[in-house]
């Protein structure tokens, strides 16, 4: 199957990085090499953590998914963007890292509860990619996700955090066998939440939104915690079918020159005319008279 020779050349380019330039690699595979499909596996992570009864219901105390699902899904996805194009020392980054951390400070959870949420940003994405996109991600590419996921980690103050990919990808595997399951405030988060995933959809598509989902899922177990339909075979086959299709169409055009994201630039229907830095944060914010015991 022919492919284009400027996606040869950055995909060989990616495969020789430097370990030390984990940024600019991982920088490339969002913006540019892997950018739709890392963006959906951003989308599906978000959504993972709603099918752990614990995250689940500290995300329901707070509010601001079930009243702001759209705001909340979007300032995710900039402050997530805005961390990897603008860099974790730069200026905007560490605006960003202090708004993430004033989030965090009175949040309930274990340990494993914060590393769960942060390893759902390195393991949704890159598997997606690997069984979706129009190449695999390259080892060098997980590596340097993974010293992403480290970093920002570790600016976080989250402990145990696992030192290589195949440990992180254990705990992970691990975490979820113990940890999904139905939860009440799982399956109103998610209905709150899918109207955002329905509003991208075309128009045909909208009714059967929460079986795609399904489909993109492809893990039963998320299904039923999630109070999802199961993805019948044929809306399965459809979706391989499409992907499959864009992805012929995608090898044969050259990587495209223009970023996937750029800071402050408009680009959704939430801020349509670009958004400043303090634009950007809930509502609510949780203090420690919100917490379970008070």
């Amino acid at each position: 199957m022919p492919i284009h020779s400027s996606l040869t050349m950055s995909a060989g380019h990616q495969a020789d990085a430097a370990p030390e330039r984990w940024e600019a690699t991982y920088r490339q595979m969002v913006l540019f090499d892997l950018a739709a499909d890392m963006e959906l596996g951003f989308f599906l992570a978000y959504y993972r953590n709603f099918a752990i009864p614990s995250i689940a219901a500290t995300l329901q105390r707070n509010g601001e998914i079930i009243e702001r699902p759209m705001k909340r899904s979007y300032d995710t996805a900039i402050v997530t963007y805005e961390l990897i194009t603008s860099g974790l020392d730069s200026d905007r980054g560490r605006h960003m890292m202090r708004l993430l951390n004033h989030v965090h400070r009175h949040v309930s959870g274990s340990q494993d509860d914060f590393l769960y949420v942060l390893l759902t940003l390195l393991f949704v994405p890159v598997r997606w990619a690997r069984a979706h996109a129009w190449r695999a991600p390259t080892l060098t590419e997980e590596t340097a996700a993974t010293r992403f996921c480290q970093e920002l980690g570790a600016r976080m103050n989250i402990a145990g955090i696992p030192a290589t990919f195949q440990d992180a990808e254990r705990f992970f595997d691990s975490y979820e066998r113990d940890n999904i399951a139905y939860s009440p405030a799982g399956a109103q988060l998610m209905a709150s939440t899918v109207q955002v995933l329905k509003s991208r959809l075309p128009a045909a598509a909208r009714p059967l939104t929460s079986t795609i989902l399904s489909a993109m899922f492809d893990d039963d177990r998320l299904s039923d915690a999630l109070r999802l339909p199961r993805a019948t075979q044929i809306i399965k086959t459809s979706l391989h079918t499409v992907l499959k299709a864009r992805n012929t169409i995608h090898r044969r055009r050259p990587l495209s020159s223009a970023p996937h994201f750029v800071p402050g630039e408009e680009g959704s229907s939430l801020y349509p005319n670009g958004y400043r830095l303090d634009d950007i944060g809930p509502e609510n914010i949780m203090t420690p008279a919100s917490q379970p015991d008070h």
